[in-house]
This record gives C-alpha cells, sequence and structure tokens, in this order.
C-alpha cells in the first residue's frame, strides 16, 4: 500500500462574472487612452517644432531697406564717357553710396562716426548701385532714389531682435546709428520689403547678402547624378535577384549584404567616397559628381529592397498566364511583372531620394561643406547642399544668420515634402489592387 493518489485534471471555465469583464473592458480603455495619448503627444512635438521653425526663420523673408539720393557723378563712374560695360564695371561705386549718407547727416564728422554711419547699409551696396548703372547706362550724371539693404545689425533691430532697452556696451548697434535710423525712419526712408536675395543668390559672409539658390542648384544637381545612378542598376538589380537568379548561397550572401547596408551609417559611405572617387580616381573635391556618387551608393541598397518587394507583389498567375501564351521570360518580366511593379519602384526610390536629399555626414567627407559663393553651373563645379548650407549657416557666430537658418530648414522641409508628395500621388495613380 502507497501513499500515492493520482491527481485530477484541473478544469479551468472562462470567468463571465461582471466584475471580470469589467475589468477587460477598463484594460482595453487604458489601452486605447495611451494610443491617443501617444499620438497627441507625438503631434504636440511636431507643433512645437514646426512652430519652433516657422517663428525663427519666417523673418529673413523680409529685409530692411533704405532709400538714399544718389548722385550718380560721371566723373566716378566714367570718366572717359565710354559707357562701355568694362568702363562703367570699374567706377567708384561705394564713394557715391558713401556721399550719399554723408548728404543724407551733413552734421556726422569724425572717422569713427562715419564709419559708423557707412555701417548702416550693406557693403554690398556699391555692387547694387553698380548693377543698376550697367543695366541703364542713361542713369548717369542724374540723381536717382534708390533703395539699398540695410546691414545685417540695423535689421536685427528693425525686426526686434535686438533690444534698445540694454545698454549700449551689449548691443552691435550704439545709441548713434539708433537715431539716424530712427530719422531715416520719420522721412520715410525705410522699409521691409520681401527678401528676394535670399532666394536668388548664393552664400555670403554677409547675411543680408546670403542666400539660399547656390545650395539649391547644388541640391538639384546632386540628386539628379543620384537619381539616374542608383535607379536604373537599382532596378535591374532587383529584377535579376527575383526573376532570374538561382536560390543558392551565393545569392542569400548577397541579399543579405544588401539587407545590411541599407542600415549602414551614412558616414561610412561618405568615407568610401572620399577613399574611392576623390583620393583614387581623383575626382573634383566638392562636386555634385562625387556627391551624387556618394549618395546613389548610399540609395541603392534601398531601391533594391524596395524593388524586389515590388516585384514580390504581382501575383504569379501574371507570369503563368504570359509565360502559357509563349513569352519567353525576359518578356514576361519587361512586358508584364515590371510595368505592374513599377509604381512600387518609383515610391521607394523617391523615398530613398528624400532620404539622400536630409544627409549631410557624407557630403562632409567629400568636402561639399566649403563656402561657395558662386552657383555652380555643371556637374564638376563647386557646389554645396541644403542640408549642409543649414549646418554652415547654424554655426556662423552672425545672429542674422539664426533667422536664415531657419528660413532654409523651411526650405529644406518644402523639398522633402514635395518628394513625398510625388511619391503617394504616384502609388495612388498606378496602384493595383489584386
Amino acid at each position: 500500500m502507497t501513499d500515492f493518489t493520482a491527481e485530477r485534471p484541473i478544469t479551468r471555465k472562462p470567468d463571465f462574472s461582471d466584475a471580470h469583464l469589467r475589468k477587460r473592458y477598463r484594460a482595453e480603455a487604458r489601452f486605447r487612452l495611451y494610443g491617443i495619448a501617444a499620438i497627441f503627444a507625438a503631434l504636440a512635438m511636431l507643433t512645437i517644432l514646426l512652430g519652433s521653425i516657422v517663428s525663427a526663420g519666417s523673418s529673413a523673408f523680409t529685409q530692411t531697406e533704405i532709400a538714399l539720393d544718389v548722385s550718380l557723378d560721371p566723373s566716378l563712374i566714367d570718366p572717359d564717357g565710354t559707357r562701355e560695360p568694362a568702363a562703367l564695371a570699374k567706377g567708384n561705386y561705394r564713394k557715391i553710396v558713401r556721399d550719399a549718407m554723408r548728404s543724407q547727416f551733413p552734421d556726422v564728422s569724425g572717422r569713427r562716426n562715419l564709419r559708423a554711419l557707412y555701417k548702416l547699409v550693406s557693403t554690398g551696396s556699391d555692387f547694387t548701385l553698380r548693377k543698376i548703372v550697367e543695366a541703364d547706362p542713361t542713369l548717369i550724371g542724374t540723381t536717382q532714389t534708390i533703395w539699398f539693404k540695410s546691414s545685417a545689425d540695423i535689421d536685427q533691430l528693425n525686426k526686434g531682435s535686438i533690444s534698445r532697452d540694454v545698454p549700449e556696451g551689449d548691443r552691435r548697434v550704439n545709441d548713434a546709428q539708433i537715431g539716424w535710423f530712427d530719422t531715416l525712419g520719420e522721412d520715410n526712408r525705410t522699409r521691409r520689403s520681401f527678401n528676394t536675395t535670399f532666394f536668388t543668390a548664393g552664400d555670403s559672409r554677409e547675411p543680408e547678402q546670403a542666400g539660399v539658390w547656390g545650395a539649391v542648384v547644388g541640391t538639384m544637381l546632386t540628386l539628379f547624378v543620384t537619381l539616374i545612378l542608383s535607379f536604373p542598376i537599382g532596378v535591374m538589380s532587383a529584377v535579376y535577384l527575383e526573376e532570374f537568379a538561382p536560390k543558392n548561397r551565393w545569392t542569400d550572401l548577397i541579399e543579405v549584404n544588401i539587407n545590411n547596408l541599407a542600415a549602414v551609417p551614412s558616414i561610412v559611405f561618405g568615407l568610401l567616397g572620399l577613399a574611392v572617387f576623390l583620393n583614387f580616381f581623383g575626382l573634383p573635391r566638392s562636386a555634385p559628381l562625387v556627391g551624387g556618387l556618394v549618395l546613389a551608393l548610399m540609395t541603392l541598397p534601398t531601391v533594391i529592397i524596395a524593388g524586389r518587394a515590388a516585384l514580390q507583389s504581382v501575383p504569379p498567375s501574371i507570369r503563368e498566364a504570359a509565360l502559357g501564351v509563349g513569352a519567353s521570360p525576359l518578356q514576361t518580366v519587361s512586358h508584364h511583372v515590371l510595368p505592374l511593379a513599377m509604381p512600387g519602384i518609383l515610391t521607394g526610390t523617391i523615398i530613398g531620394m528624400a532620404r539622400a536629399l536630409g544627409e549631410t555626414a557624407p557630403l562632409l567627407m567629400i568636402g561639399m561643406v566649403a563656402f561657395i559663393v558662386d552657383i555652380p553651373r555643371g556637374f564638376t563645379d563647386a557646389a554645396t547642399v541644403l542640408p549642409v548650407q543649414v549646418f554652415l549657416w547654424a554655426d556662423a557666430p552672425e545672429r542674422a544668420f539664426v533667422e536664415r537658418t531657419s528660413a532654409a530648414i523651411m526650405v529644406l522641409l518644402a523639398f522633402l515634402i514635395l518628394m513625398n508628395l510625388a511619391a503617394v500621388l504616384l502609388r495612388r495613380k498606378f496602384e493595383r489592387r489584386w
């Protein structure tokens, strides 16, 4: 006789009591509440981010200007009276602008005070006057009222970024300059106008002369090189791996490496471009050609992965039907499968290009962080791109570059929104539901 007694199986019955049901309903309600709270938290962070960028950068779209009565003395512009463009380009326009300032405030004397007076207008005012004279030489010998850009400090004062209440030694605009600017305002010789220079000029050391057009052109050239390289190579690679490649360990190894390359930090591609394209092949530094090559290497895995996913989404019946009527495998892919998968491929490509547009790290390694004033005219000209321009301006010590940094971010965001909008429209237009 033993103490062993067989254990009876325990049968658990579902708890349908009201208390248990109320507990489950409360748990579901809490889960929905957590989800809604997470969405609102994300929207709040996004609103704060966009609000701070817009509030800081919207003022960069306007620029303070000062009107001066300029006497276009022929002896200072074209003493020989030839009116040739080469002679007009050598005119002493700086003295003409300074004479106009002194005639506006004849009581100002002394070298220090005059230097402070001249700082009311931009240092590029003489270039502005030269362009006006070159466009219309008949103005020589007359007196014209011309609007010049103010200096960056006066512009910040007019926009309220420089407070008048702080002690004079703690601000970049002294009391005399504030008094002269107020006098000009009382004579209706100051205004705030749309800052076209910001959208039409390249970079500059002077904030009032700085623009994003050079970076925009460099961005478009770089993305063009990226697109024409990454799209055909990525699509052909995806088609081969998905439709024709044998399934063995080598293709598995290639697929794993492609998936890993998509997650490699972008700075690694910059180091690769520095070593291969610049040091080995000797391609021009800071050029859209090299930038596009580096970004193409970075975008290629994304295009291949998106292409393979789009090809996989095409039903096998399409392939079987094409083969059934006598089409070759290549005809099946090129005439039927690839056109049907193209919307998904285009969407993935645009998303990859949008990522390339926002990348900065790989471009820093190939020298596109250089200070470039001229607008690039070709793929081998020195250029920069919008993310790098934002990086450069964010590091500038001048206060006026703060608003221009935020304004450049707004331009960059507009580019990204347009590219993502194009991806959405393409997907909706060509989307196929099986």
